[in-house]
């Protein structure tokens, strides 16, 4: 069954988890949603797993609310730490190992079909303390998912990778296991990715403000 995978990456938690509950509360299943986040404001919560850098597992439950949210554990990935996680795929992460098999992080952004080049931007993204939303949908909550993603919070990753490109960032979240420092992938890690049809999701009310990413996802 082809679904589409949207996408939107948030500066804080807080405001990751709002649009979470409001797409909640709109009908979108929590099943169909997920979030990863590492934001400063958990690492109290994270400071004592700093060393589990091997492997990834989902424990010390933080809660969080209800749905989604109330599932909060933290997840340690390779190259990238603790992190807060919650949904499909987080579960798809622990489920992998996260290993080299799996290709870490951008491994599992675009398994799920999101393109190569963002997933590394997503990456980089939570590495740099913010949180990404991803949910799994047909078409015919389009509009909702994507109106709910695109408000104040929201980061435009263009605009965001045009900064760090211009103190540095090389295009390429290179603390990935699978990834070389010069972007190209580490022989027998993972396999050469398949560009996904995907890009913008433009809003409903206002084309020109499309913050929010989609892609085919055949599942």
């Amino acid at each position: 069954m082809t679904q589409q995978t949207y996408t939107a990456l948030f500066d804080t938690y807080a405001s990751a988890s709002t649009a979470v509950t409001r797409l909640e509360g709109a009908g979108v299943p929590h099943d169909y949603i997920s979030i990863v986040s590492n934001d400063e404001s958990h690492r109290e919560h994270t400071a004592d797993h700093a060393g589990t850098g091997t492997g990834a597992s989902l424990g010390t439950l933080l809660g969080g609310g209800a749905g989604l949210l109330a599932g909060l554990g933290l997840l340690a990935i390779p190259g990238l730490g603790p992190v807060v996680a919650a949904g499909w795929l987080a579960s798809t992460l622990v489920g992998a190992g996260v290993g080299a098999a799996a290709g870490g992080i951008v491994g599992g952004l675009t398994d799920a079909g999101i393109s190569h080049d963002d997933a590394h931007a997503y990456a980089e993204g939570i590495q740099r303390g913010g949180t990404l939303v991803t949910v799994k949908a047909d078409n015919s909550q389009a509009a909702t998912i994507t109106n709910i993603l695109d408000e104040e919070g929201t980061v435009d990753l263009d605009a965001r990778t045009r900064d760090w490109r211009e103190t540095g960032w090389s295009g390429s979240y290179a603390s990935d296991p699978a990834v070389a420092p010069d972007g190209s992938v580490v022989p027998g890690t993972l396999a050469a990715p398949v560009a996904p049809v995907g890009g913008v999701a433009p809003r409903a009310d206002d084309p020109n403000r499309s913050r929010v990413r989609v892609y085919d996802s055949t599942i």
